[in-house]
């Protein structure tokens, strides 16, 4: 057998070979390696982990204890008030060292820090929610090269500042200055842009960190960059018409071609000129019939996968965006109730149910994705479909926004301007602006944005708190108006003028509120923060009548569960009143808050593990009380975010899910009332009146069947209903007549059950359950409970059956996951099945030992001993135990 070669074929075959391949001008390393860290006045260095803080650094070698256990947090105040070095080695080749550009890429250090090179500085930094980029090439090295950081610490930093203003800025309580023992107990958060809840909140610890929370990288590159890309809509229709804004560093005037991907296909090529140095580049381009992305409940989070390819004289560069087409619009139009104020996706009127979020952790860099995706999944699992980002924490990290474009979120996005008011210096506002330009930049590809805000609760504590009056009679009236010249100037000047160059699509909103707490007019238009119920001690009645044009904080605190609170205490700790509880309890009213309300509604807890139980049943009644009165009063009412979805840090709080991921009852409450249609009854003077509400886009034929029932199981009445329900509202069907309906029935024995039926298929929709008598009044009897146990795979099952009503069926296994479904109620002669995720190595026989199944029953004591015992506790607490 002979064999030939074609040497010509396959000299042309090389030489296409070498004229198609592209060179990428770009390459990067993660410096995440090799960190120490030190005590600047020591000279060891210890281990560190990057992206990290010092605490976390400190403790991962044992130096302290868990910050969140028990007390100890208050004994680590020392922490903020040192300055921090840290330090590693890269090593480059003479090839790598010949790169045209070379710079390091910090994307977050917290706060202030120099930054050193082979002993040169070349970076300082006071914001840790800027994202620095610096050249380096002049000062590398080929061989090793060593970067250094150091940390000043925040406080001592905060107080030069504070000291040096001249005159006090007002703020809330939440600087938590005396625990954090600063000097003067001075509050000089308003002075650092950093998460202004490390200064403590009224849910969060004491816990100034420091570090290098986010990346660091060592980006090189020829010839050409492209520094950012903006993937703008600009129409849908037919075709959705995009512009790309390309922005382009280049080192020399060159042909280049650009390319535009759309799912992995070509749809756009041209030919164009970059001059040397910054480019802005603008191409147009269509997408042929698209696909929409719809918020959670809507219909698919449809995501294109969109492309920029830049080539010239054999050198790449590229950057791709994941880019949802949807319209999104902020209506505020006069009507006959004041002014509207509601959300308009695709052209539909959105009712926005959802939650605030704070971070996950005082030490950012835990938070992963893991944690993000439970969260947020939790969210999407609720049937919400807005997350409101609060501006005392975090521009979240990009994976929190990829998450929430993927699964429907729309998020309401605070500036980190939260509680206080701020300096005016021409230095702090260029710092703001570019902090600001940084992150509408970062975000604005991101679909889930569907709104940007200049500030939580500034403009209402200066107009209504009494921020003004004060600033004017203790300071002077020349101090209040530089005071208020700095917020205008950061929230209806340099704040919107951002989002209109950056990101002019998408509505601006200078504060949130609105409008002023507790005043009629406020419920009239912009958005409101309802805090007489929990601050001012309203009933959860005060719900159904203080109806704003959309709800963004409203809310009420429970505890976590008790396998969660054994986490972060010990035995003699389980006493609402102990000195580790009240710690783990930062609301000024807050334990004592929860137990008054409690006594309004429920019977006093025997003890402390049904007390924890039966807080998360009061938050959850409270709370559904204010979701459902909203979603009625839709026509009026077009949003309804509560306070708070989750918890930094081990602590009674606002949260529907604590801070180790356990759902609380009111994560499962809101799941059920903020489903697509809903029963609600609205009890009136005469008659209770039964509303269906709908937030599909489609009309439905069903039937309204409500029913009468006692709780051993009888029906004593019943009535049904054809209905039509159309898509987009709310309306009353039924009126129950008190006086026929209702007649001659104990109220204490017997509620009311409302249920719809698709008519097409005589399938069940949605239900609720009303009682007609306060919880403490209700004459629930002992259920005969039973459950039973099997598994699959992947769960294990529980099976329950129950004789008699069976009030909030509690389910508890020690997991760190969720039952599919708890805090719920059975009614006699009924059977419920529930899973929960296995653990890793458990078997079903472990599983069954650990399950305990509890009802609100099991929480009273017929002795009637817990009132004197919460009594002795609070006694023990004062005085001191004898």
């Amino acid at each position: 057998m002979h064999k030939f070669i074609n040497y010509g074929l396959l000299s042309f075959l090389i030489i296409i070979c070498i004229l198609s391949c592209k060179v990428s001008s770009v390459s990067e390393i993660k410096l995440h390696d090799h960190w120490s860290f030190k005590n600047s006045q020591d000279t060891l260095w210890n281990q560190a982990s990057v992206p990290g803080t010092v605490h976390t650094d400190l403790l991962s070698l044992e130096k302290i204890e868990d910050p969140y256990y028990r007390l100890n947090e208050h004994g680590l105040q020392w922490i903020d008030k040192t300055d921090w070095h840290y330090q590693t080695t890269f090593h480059l080749t003479k090839k790598e060292i010949s790169k045209e550009h070379i710079e390091l890429d910090f994307s977050g250090l917290d706060t202030y820090s120099k930054v050193y090179l082979n002993d040169s500085l070349v970076l300082e930094t006071d914001n840790m929610f800027r994202n620095y980029i610096v050249d380096i090439k002049h000062v590398l090295k080929t061989g090793d090269n060593i970067l250094q950081i150091h940390f000043e610490s925040p406080i001592n930093k905060g107080v030069e500042k504070h000291d040096a203003l001249g005159y006090n800025l007002p703020l809330s309580d939440n600087d938590l200055a005396k625990i954090g023992q600063v000097q003067g107990n001075k509050h000089v958060s308003p002075f650092t842009r950093k998460a202004g809840y490390h200064f403590g909140w009224d849910w969060g610890p004491r816990l100034v960190t420091s570090g290098i929370w986010k990346p660091i990288t060592l980006r090189s590159w020829n010839h050409l960059k492209i520094e950012d890309v903006f993937i703008q809509q600009d129409s849908i229709g037919e075709k959705a018409l995009m512009t790309a804004l390309v922005e382009v560093d280049a080192i020399e005037n060159s042909d280049t071609k650009a390319e535009i991907f759309v799912n992995g296909e070509s749809i756009k090529t041209i030919d164009l000129e970059l001059t040397q140095g910054k480019n802005n580049l603008s191409i147009p381009f269509e997408i042929e019939n698209p696909q929409l992305w719809w918020p959670n409940g809507m219909g698919e989070q449809y995501l294109y996968d969109i492309e920029i390819r830049l080539t010239s004289n054999g050198f790449v560069d590229t950057k791709s965006h994941k880019i949802g087409l949807r319209t999104i619009e902020l209506i505020r139009e006069p009507d006959n109730m004041g002014t509207s104020f509601y959300f308009k996706v695709n052209g539909y009127p959105v009712f926005m149910k959802g939650a605030n979020y704070i971070p996950q952790d005082v030490f950012l860099p835990r938070t992963k994705k893991e944690q993000y995706e439970h969260i947020l999944s939790s969210a999407k699992a609720a049937n919400m479909n807005m997350i409101r980002v609060w501006g005392g924490g975090i521009y979240e990290n990009d994976e929190f926004y990829q998450l929430c474009d993927d699964m429907g979120l729309l998020v309401w996005q605070d500036f980190m301007f939260a509680c206080s008011m701020y300096p005016g210096d021409e230095r702090f506002l260029e710092n703001v602006k570019q902090e600001a330009i940084d992150n509408v930049k970062r975000l604005r590809n991101h679909t889930s944005i569907a709104l940007w805000c200049g500030n939580n609760e500034v403009l209402i504590a200066w107009e209504s708190w009494g921020w003004k009056d004060k600033m004017t009679r203790e300071q002077s009236k020349d101090v209040a108006n530089t005071i208020w010249k700095a917020y205008n100037t950061i929230f209806h000047n340099m704040l919107p003028e951002v989002v209109a160059n950056y990101d002019s699509a998408r509505p601006y909103w200078p504060s949130s509120p609105g409008s002023d707490f507790g005043e009629k007019e406020s419920f009239d238009k912009g958005d409101v923060h309802y805090w007489m119920v929990w601050w001012g001690k309203e009933p959860f009645e005060k719900y159904n009548t203080a109806i704003p044009r959309f709800m963004s904080e409203y809310g009420f605190q429970s505890f976590p569960e008790f396998s969660s609170v054994e986490k972060y205490t010990i035995p003699e700790d389980h006493n609402i009143y102990s000195d580790v509880m009240k710690s783990h309890q930062r609301s000024s009213i807050g334990n004592e808050t929860i137990e008054d309300y409690m006594l309004r509604y429920y019977k006093n807890p025997k003890d402390f593990e049904s007390f924890l139980y039966v807080s998360q049943l009061l938050q959850a009644h409270g709370i559904q009380v204010g979701i459902e009165a909203h979603r009625r009063h839709r026509d009026r009412c077009m949003g309804s975010l509560y306070w708070q979805i989750n918890d930094c840090w081990p602590v009674a709080s606002w949260s529907s899910i604590d801070y180790y991921g356990k759902w609380k009852a009111l994560h499962y409450t809101a799941k059920k009332s903020f489903e697509n249609f809903l029963i609600s009854f609205e009890n009136n003077k005469d008659a209770m009146d039964v509303f269906v509400v709908s937030d599909s886009l489609k009309p439905i034929n069903a039937t309204l069947k409500i029913s009468l029932i006692d709780f051993d199981g009888t029906i004593l009445k019943q009535q049904e209903e054809a209905i039509e329900v159309k898509e987009n509202q709310s309306k009353k069907y039924i009126s129950l007549l008190k006086n026929e309906f209702l007649a001659a029935v104990d109220s204490t024995k017997v509620l009311l059950k409302a249920e719809l039926f698709n008519t097409e298929n005589n399938t069940i929709i949605t239900e609720n359950i009303l009682y007609l008598s306060a919880f403490k009044n209700l004459s629930l009897p002992t259920p005969k409970l039973t459950f039973s146990t099997t598994e699959t795979t992947e769960h294990f099952i529980v099976t329950l059956k129950t004789k008699k009503l069976a009030k909030n069926v509690f389910l508890a296994s020690g997991s760190n996951h969720n039952f599919s479904d708890n805090f719920f109620d059975m009614l006699p002669n009924t059977q419920k099945t529930v899973s929960i995720k296995k653990t890793e190595s458990e078997t079903l026989e472990m599983f069954t030992d650990k399950l305990k199944v509890i009802t609100l029953v099991d929480t009273y004591d017929n002795l009637g001993i817990s009132l004197l015992k919460q009594f002795t506790n609070r006694l023990k607490t004062a005085f001191g135990s004898r």
